[in-house]
């Protein structure tokens, strides 16, 4: 095969080609506009650079650059001139061009010598198979599944908001263990009382039965819990009143954040299931790890014969550690890759967190990497059974079979 190489450097209004012929050396560079017209500028330029050389064979790469290259990988997929030739398109790691491109170290940075990188890049090859899905399902899933994984960072954050609001007004209960921080019943209970004197000065059964409602029958003692509330509202610091004021403001619009961003969680994870119903898969049958989690981790992975083993899935997630190793030295500790697909990754640690709780072997597998250390206890043993599930992820995908779970 002697394809012509095409680089392209994405941004956001230009897109920079480098069209390099099967021996490296140069055919033609051009800018185009990053929209319709200019992709069938490019799609016509690639074209004539084929039939003038000429070449059957295309080999396409550009740079994942968040959102700005997606159009133009489906313009140039749906193109009909292109069609005719036998194409690859690539979506490339960032990290993997700039460490080709360390190979040059005079080169200067801008968008025509990115351009050239990436289309040598292709030529040199070593390149895993082609990163864009046919089938366009798994994208639209993706979709949905990336929102949803932002949506619950941003919740994170303003959790961690909320509880730096909360130490403030009542310092006593976010230092306690008896309600979490950022449960329903915290919220409650701060939109109820606008000081701390006003909890810790409370009526105690009132008190209780307030407990108890917002709790849900979460709490066996709700009696108990409301004592040890007013115990830590009574060892709280005391605000000036100004300052509590501004503080119940700041908690109010955090609150209002949490709960809509809730409700964001609520419509994506009904749109994923109906999403998800077109796309067979095996997955929802590992217990605890529902249709959510397993669209997450299907719309990254997308077709599972592009991967020839678990260990490539595993590596494409990022859960490989790296080895250190010289002579006969050998680390026992050894930290996890730092690149990899972050989505695919989250998506595999929730899950996996999940079935530990409901399948036995992997309970116990947890629990065997849980003792084997003492620092980082539920971080390590976590990655560790997410890198187990990968293996039965990749095993159950591959042979279109149901989980059997283990008997006890």
């Amino acid at each position: 095969m002697n394809p012509l190489f095409v680089g392209i450097d994405v941004s956001s209004r230009n897109n920079v080609a480098y069209l390099m012929k099967p021996d490296g050396s140069k055919h033609s560079s051009f800018s185009v506009q990053n929209n319709l017209g200019g992709a069938k500028i490019l799609s016509e330029r690639i074209v004539s650079a084929l039939e003038s050389v000429p070449l059957s064979d295309l080999v396409i790469g550009l740079e994942a650059t968040s959102i700005y290259g997606d159009s133009l990988v489906y313009a140039l997929r749906e193109d009909g001139s292109l069609g005719r030739f036998q194409r690859k398109i690539h979506v490339l790691n960032p990290k993997q061009v700039r460490k080709f491109k360390e190979a040059y170290p005079d080169l200067p940075k801008n968008d025509w010598v990115d351009a050239f990188v990436i289309a040598d890049h292709l030529r040199f090859g070593r390149i895993a198979k082609e990163v864009y899905m046919d089938d366009y399902r798994y994208q639209a899933l993706r979709t949905l599944t990336r929102s949803r994984f932002d949506i619950i960072q941003n919740l994170t954050r303003e959790k961690q908001r909320f509880a730096n609001y909360l130490f403030l007004k009542c310092s006593g209960i976010a230092q306690a263990k008896d309600i979490q921080n950022t449960s329903a019943t915290t919220i409650a209970l701060m939109e109820r009382f606008e000081t701390v004197d006003d909890l810790a000065n409370a009526d105690l059964d009132e008190l209780t039965a307030f407990i108890a409602e917002t709790g849900r029958g979460r709490f066996a003692d709700p009696d108990a819990a409301a004592k040890a509330v007013q115990a830590a509202a009574r060892g709280s610091y005391r605000l000036p009143k100004t300052v509590n004021d501004t503080v119940n403001q700041a908690m109010a619009v955090s609150i209002a954040s949490m709960r809509a961003l809730k409700e964001q969680v609520k419509v994506l994870d009904k749109a994923i299931e109906q999403q998800f119903e077109i796309i067979p898969n095996t997955l929802t049958s590992i217990p605890g790890i529902g249709k959510v989690y397993s669209a997450g981790i299907i719309a990254e992975i997308g077709d599972i014969h592009r991967f020839d083993s678990q260990a490539s899935v595993a590596k494409f997630a990022g859960l490989v550690w790296h080895r250190n190793q010289s002579g006969d030295f050998e680390a026992e500790h050894s930290q996890m890759i730092k690149s990899g697909n972050r989505y695919l990754r989250y998506y595999l640690l929730e899950a996996a967190n999940s079935v530990r709780r409901c399948d036995s072997e992997f309970r116990r597998y947890y629990d065997l990497k849980f003792k084997e250390v003492n620092k980082y206890q539920h971080k390590r043993a976590l990655a560790l059974t997410a890198r187990k599930l990968v293996r039965l992820v990749f095993r159950l995908l591959k042979d279109n079979r149901l989980y059997i779970p283990p008997e006890d």
